[in-house]
């Protein structure tokens, strides 16, 4: 039973990690896209490079890791439901008097 909580605990993690490496990145783009520009404008600026990889990247991996921890929850309450189900379904049978 605690072999099959942990799998899924870890499983949930992982699907959360992979979850949050497809969600996180478009999130980002919107987040930092200058609003009320007309269509076709051009905007002036000078970036930091190594700064704007520094923040898009700790913004990633925070996501990542907020998404895993989510994942590893919702692993470890499915884990626990199963368990639970599992040992309500299948009563002892009662020792045999012998």
């Amino acid at each position: 039973m605690l072999k099959t909580l942990l799998i899924l605990t870890l499983a949930g993690a992982l699907l959360g990690v992979i979850a949050a490496s497809y969600i996180v990145p478009p999130a980002l783009s919107w987040y930092s896209e200058p609003g009320g520009l007309p269509k076709g404008a051009q905007i002036q600026a000078l970036v930091q490079i190594p700064e704007v990889i520094r923040y898009s990247t700790s913004k990633l991996l925070r996501g990542q890791t907020i998404g895993g921890a989510i994942g590893a929850v919702l692993g470890l309450v499915l884990g626990a439901v199963l368990a639970y189900k599992g040992r309500t379904r299948s009563p002892s049978a009662p020792p045999s008097a012998t």
